[in-house]
């Protein structure tokens, strides 16, 4: 104990001492080696591949830009190509066809895809009259580092021809918004074309050559050109927002303000809302998971005054913004050293350029401008951090306790069957949901509505099942290990395969729980992801290791009155934050439809998720986890009799109603709150960090630590439940039944080792799971459950609903039916929360199937089957009559 607290002592000297707080402003620009051309470009092509960042074509005004008024200075247009490698240094990389500017450009593996343009070809003695062309002509630009040049390959022409259109890249595909298809804005268009690239990286160049546009439904705004087209998260679904651009309307040009989104899943435009200023001519781009930034763009303000004011022009509004996609608003993104349109921005070594551009009329620039987002370290308080240190003494102080009681493998798996039934019952809450529920639900319902509470209403209904159904078996059999059951109604390979899945499950649980919630946390302290994982995993093998079962429910029952007390005062402050109130978060909320709890349409791959998906995944994965994952079937095993067992299920059951309507109007008040308060979302955080941002920047000094500290708690435990389960079933499944070792010590003994050597496995998965991309915690870790839990769910059920299926059934379905869940993640679109019933399903029908092509079955399964659950005394342990009182 006296290491343990030194430890958390020196973390908690290291944390203050570290804290610290970082310079006003999402966004820092940082000036590049300028194009190597004084004069720089306007509407050049411009993007990144291989490494290698590439500006080709533009148009400029050659020097003296502004001369006598009989004496007018052409625009000229452009060929040449330059290339920016690592080391800073620009290089001439060779040319185009023709000269061209303002075409469209995107980004992809295979090259940057270059779109329409035009050019003004001057006049000639033969030809006097200047002629302007624009082009539909598509290629890819390739940087070839072996001849340090630059390759051009052609692709299939746009639909039509295409100027001052914007595009953008959305997974495989190219989307193209806008443009002329003339010399003025009277050609303006509705246009949105799109190209879909090879998913296979390796495509040959003629199959690149024959792919062909595809001409898509116009989008219902007014024509126009000069916008903006950006591809961001909306929450639900990928989706392309067309925002601002200029038309002519009748003999007026108008600067439009306006924002569309097209969901790309539902094929539904929706206006937004309106950019605070015309920002035509703008670079756009998406940064972090929600939001677009729009770094430059003309407001209008001073055409047609160019001739006017020449050298005098101010320049476009220096002026960043923010537009958020959840929560539809836009906020000033801070001051920019220069605005630069008529130009793309483009994603080259972890950050955002600018390069070249139109700085004013006639003027262009050849700086070339980086943009970084910086993370905002608000600095969490001294306070807090005490707060934070002393608690997890106290949680892992908790678990060391219970090291003196654990003298036996009962007493390190069971407790002896000791624990009071609302101790089992608070430990099974904190098992099923977990610090994932914290922070992911919470998360989800502020990014989306309240579909998902639908699949939380369904645990009061299996908890019937549970109970009169699951519990019976497992107390009967006297059962330490779930999958006991497995080998008494098939054999003991069947045992072995259930065993082994539920071991790998909760080694990638653990790993899932840990770099998720360290993730959602990194944005409250100044810990790093992986310091946080490693923090959570010590201190969870350090109790759970000593301590056994017995630490990890007692420390669940902890975490359970801590997290759901601090979420209650966290919710309470939040109405209190949010204007006029609950009558305010109830009307803003509604208004944006975030109380929908209902999808009535048939598609199971929709991210806004069906009804009948969520009702039928949610039976599936509860009926699993209750009846055959190890981590909740030992909890029925540590109460002294079936009765209280079946109370502590009820506990679970009745605490999940509460809890499920506390943490989805936690995330809809989150939701409420930063649409009153943009300003306040940082760009560089994840929609899962939402929370941990709130509670870090928001809550009391003190309660903020509390929260904080509760929710890395609530991580450990339940990593250390996995840790106790998975050692608890390698040993009782696969050591026990050989007579490895010699006595019960030394089994006690090898659970321990095991606790230590799963703990660090979960730990190191966690370290290679960090991923900022990941767009939702809660959908990742669903499909984490179906992927494993559907198939020891079919085989609890083939076993307990019929009496025809055999070992050998059994043990195909379950091999089937694992095959099958890897196939549906890998090969199908469907959604994470049919994985579970899916397997469920497939293991079922093809166990029983097989069942029936082989002889039948001559191994005793009399009190294993629904059919005589309630009969005589099956050789059980004395709770039959336990049994009968509860149906009675």
């Amino acid at each position: 104990m006296k290491q343990i607290f030194l430890f958390l002592l020196t973390l908690g000297c290291m944390l203050i001492a570290g804290e610290s707080k970082s310079d006003d402003g999402f966004f820092q620009w940082t000036e590049l080696q300028p194009l190597p051309d004084e004069l720089g470009f306007a509407g050049p092509f411009a993007g990144v591949h291989d490494g290698t960042l590439l500006v080709a074509g533009g148009a400029n005004f050659p020097k003296p830009i502004w001369d006598a008024p009989d004496q007018k200075v052409e625009k000229a247009w452009h060929d040449r190509i330059f290339a920016l490698k690592a080391d800073g240094k620009w290089v001439q990389a060779g040319r185009l066809d023709q000269p061209v500017a303002y075409g469209a450009a995107v980004s992809t593996p295979f090259g940057v895809l270059c779109m329409g343009g035009n050019c003004t070809t001057p006049g000639n003695e033969a030809e006097p009259a200047a002629v302007h062309t624009v082009f539909s002509s598509v290629f890819l630009l390739r940087w070839d580092d072996s001849e340090k040049r630059v390759t051009r390959l052609p692709m299939a022409d746009l639909p039509r021809a295409c100027a001052y259109g914007y595009a953008t890249l959305v997974g495989n595909s190219v989307y193209l918004v806008g443009g002329t298809s003339g010399k003025d804005l009277q050609t303006a268009m509705k246009n949105v074309w799109r190209l879909d690239l090879p998913a296979d990286r390796q495509a040959t160049d003629k199959e690149l050559g024959e792919l062909k546009w595809q001409v898509m439904e116009e989008f219902p705004g007014p024509a126009r050109a000069f916008n903006i087209t950006v591809a961001q998260h909306n929450g639900f679904n990928d989706a392309i927002y067309v925002i601002s651009g200029r038309r002519q309307n009748g003999d007026q040009v108008e600067f439009l303000k306006d924002c569309w989104a097209l969901d790309l899943k539902n094929r539904k435009w929706q206006q937004k809302e309106d950019v605070p200023r015309c920002v035509m001519a703008g670079t756009g781009i998406a940064v972090g998971q929600s939001h677009i930034l729009v770094a430059g763009g003309a407001d209008g303000s001073l055409w047609g005054k160019a001739e006017e004011l020449k050298d005098r022009h101010p320049g476009f509004p220096a002026e960043s913004l923010l537009y958020h996609t959840i929560t539809n608003t836009w906020t000033p993104a801070g001051k920019m050293p220069a605005n630069h349109v008529t130009t793309i921005a483009v994603r080259w070594r972890g950050k955002i350029i600018i390069p070249t551009g139109e700085i004013r009329p006639r003027v262009r620039s050849p700086k070339v401008w980086s943009i970084e987002i910086q993370k905002k370290n608000r600095g969490f308080g001294t306070i807090n951090y005490i707060v934070l240190v002393v608690y997890l003494v106290a949680i892992v102080g908790v678990g060391v306790w219970f090291t003196r009681r654990a003298d036996s493998t009962d007493q390190f798996f069971r407790g002896g069957k000791s624990i009071p039934w609302w101790v089992a019952g608070c430990s099974i809450f904190a098992t099923m949901l977990s610090s994932l529920t914290y922070t992911g639900v919470p998360a989800k319902s502020y990014a989306q509505d309240w579909v998902y509470a639908m699949g939380n209403f369904m645990i009061p209904l299996v908890a019937i099942v549970a109970v009169l159904v699951a519990l019976p078996f497992f107390r009967r059999i006297d059962a330490t290990s779930a999958y006991e059951y497995l080998e008494k109604r098939f054999n003991y390979q069947v045992r072995l395969l259930g065993s082994a899945s539920f071991t790998c499950y909760h080694i990638f649980r653990m790993a899932v729980v840990m770099s998720l919630t360290a993730l959602a946390l990194s944005v409250a302290t100044p810990l790093t992801p992986s310091q946080s994982v490693l923090l959570m995993g010590a201190l969870s093998i350090l109790y759970c290791a000593l301590g056994g079962i017995e630490a990890v429910v007692w420390t669940d029952t902890v975490q359970t009155v801590v997290l759901l007390g601090g979420a209650l005062f966290a919710f309470c402050f939040l109405l209190g934050k949010i204007d006029t109130g609950w009558s305010g978060f109830v009307a803003s909320a509604s208004d944006a439809d975030k109380f929908n709890i209902a999808n009535f349409h048939v598609d199971p791959t929709n991210a806004q998720i069906a009804l009948w998906v969520i009702i039928l995944g949610g039976i599936g994965q509860n009926i699993s986890s209750y009846t055959s994952d190890q981590a909740v079937v030992q909890r029925y095993m540590t109460t002294p009799d079936a009765r209280r067992a079946a109370r502590s299920i009820w506990t679970n059951a009745l605490l999940t109603i509460p809890a499920t309507l506390l943490f989805f109007g936690m995330g809809t008040a989150l939701f409420v709150y930063y649409r009153q308060h943009p300003e306040q979302l940082d760009p560089s955080a994840t929609t899962d960090q939402i929370f941990p941002m709130f509670i870090a920047n928001s809550l009391p000094v003190g309660v903020a630590g509390l929260l904080v500290a509760g929710i890395f708690a609530a991580a450990q435990s339940t990593v250390s439940t996995s840790m106790n389960s998975t050692a608890t079933s390698i040993v009782t499944d696969f050591l026990k039944p050989f007579h490895v070792l010699k006595d019960d010590r030394q089994y006690l003994m090898a659970a321990r080792m095991f606790t230590v050597l799963l703990g660090i496995a979960g730990t190191g998965f966690a370290l290679l799971f960090i991923s900022p991309d990941i767009k939702s915690l809660f959908d990742e870790f669903i499909k984490v459950i179906g992927l494993f839990m559907g198939v020891l769910g079919g085989l609890f059920v083939l076993g307990v609903m019929t009496k025809r299926a055999n070992g050998t059934g059994a043990l195909v379905g379950g091999i089937v039916g694992a095959v099958s869940m890897f196939a549906l993640w890998k090969l199908t679109p469907i959604n994470g929360y049919l994985y579970t019933t899916s397997g469920i399903v497939i293991c079922f029908v093809v166990g029983y199937l097989v069942s029936l092509l082989l002889p039948a079955g001559i191994k005793p399964i009399d009190g294993l089957t629904i059919y005589d659950l309630y009969g005589a005394d099956h050789g059980g342990t004395g709770e039959p009559d336990a049994m009968s009182q509860e149906k009675g």
